[in-house]
């Protein structure tokens, strides 16, 4: 009997809503919250991701979903704030091996295919639908707005995506045209079949300088999470990059309305100066504009003046127009 009963409870859990996983205090504080949820194991092993929120203050069915960058995970209060202050429901989902989804048995940031985190971003879509959202933005920035922009294409529920904000998407590899046409074509086949090999991609961490509050920017974060210089990227991500940007520049079909912004000018730097403050020093903005309008037949392009790679994460002046240019759009769409 009590065998029959342990299986019972077991069935009964599996089939839980997701509305039923409890949200508890996230370490943002104040009106963040967090829930995480248990995924089927991978490669590496177990596996979790964790959707924040933060509920704007009247109620509102309307609700953005963040997808954040490598080397990357959701710290932007200021962001989510902006959000609820316009009337929107904010979430973020952790993907798996980020931030706070990371387990110390996986490898920091590790994926063999772009299509492991539509699972992730699954489970939060569920989570805003069957919290009365019925109008949902999905906002993506760098790898994340590669993510965003396949999922939005071809994602289970991506038919419940109303709009999609891309922040300086990673549409390609910022590299010489001999690197990108050979060296990475290369790689991508090696780590088909032997992806734990590992490659130190750049060892500048000026673009964390401009950003940590250490250093020469605003912002305070998690240094494990958001690391100064990114971790090592093993072939299997450099082959799942390489595919799903493939698969985008051959032309998706994203039947929503999609903004896509970028900074005004991309620069290279070794060392510190003023410009890298004001500049995308990570992407070629010129791979941003040749590529967006391959994304479906709605698509609007924005450059931002003077803007970080993060464009939410310039100077005041600059992510003031961010989330103006931003929320004017949205009104057209809503």
């Amino acid at each position: 009997m009590k065998r029959v009963i342990i299986i019972l409870l077991s069935i009964i859990l599996m089939h839980l809503p997701l509305h039923a996983q409890t949200f508890k205090p996230d370490i943002l504080g104040g009106r963040f919250e967090q829930v995480t949820i248990s995924m089927p194991a991978d490669y590496e092993g177990d596996v979790v991701c964790v959707t924040v929120r933060a509920k704007a203050n009247k109620v509102t069915n309307k609700a953005a979903l963040y997808i954040h960058g490598f080397n990357d995970y959701f710290f932007q209060r200021e962001m989510a704030e902006q959000f609820n202050n316009n009337g929107y429901n904010f979430y973020a989902i952790e993907l798996r091996k980020f931030g706070r989804s990371f387990l110390p048995h996986q490898s920091l940031c590790n994926a063999r295919k772009i299509e492991e985190y539509y699972a992730d971003i699954d489970t939060a879509i569920s989570i805003i639908l069957k919290e009365k959202n019925n109008f949902i933005l999905l906002c993506g920035h760098s790898t994340g707005g590669l993510v965003a922009s396949l999922y939005a294409n071809e994602g289970k529920k991506r038919n419940a995506i109303s709009a999609l904000w891309l922040n300086s998407p990673f549409f390609d590899i910022n590299m010489n045209i001999i690197l990108k046409r050979i060296g990475i074509p290369l790689i991508s086949s090696i780590g088909s079949i032997s992806p734990n090999i590992s490659v130190t991609m750049g060892n500048s961490q000026l673009y964390g300088e401009s950003l940590h509050v250490n250093y020469r920017g605003e912002w305070n974060y998690n240094l494990k999470w958001k690391r100064m210089k990114s971790p090592k990227m093993n072939f299997g991500w450099i082959h799942a990059i390489y595919r799903a940007q493939h698969k985008l520049r051959k032309g998706l079909e994203i039947s929503c309305p999609v903004l896509v912004m970028h900074s005004d000018k991309s620069i290279k730097a070794d060392k510190w100066n003023d410009n890298i403050s004001r500049a995308d020093i990570v992407l070629n903005i010129k791979d941003i504009t040749k590529h967006a309008p391959k994304l479906g037949d709605n698509v609007t392009i924005q450059s931002i003046k003077d803007g970080k790679h993060d464009l939410i994460l310039s100077v005041k002046n600059v992510r003031e127009k961010v989330y103006s240019n931003l929320f004017k759009w949205l009104k057209g769409v809503v």
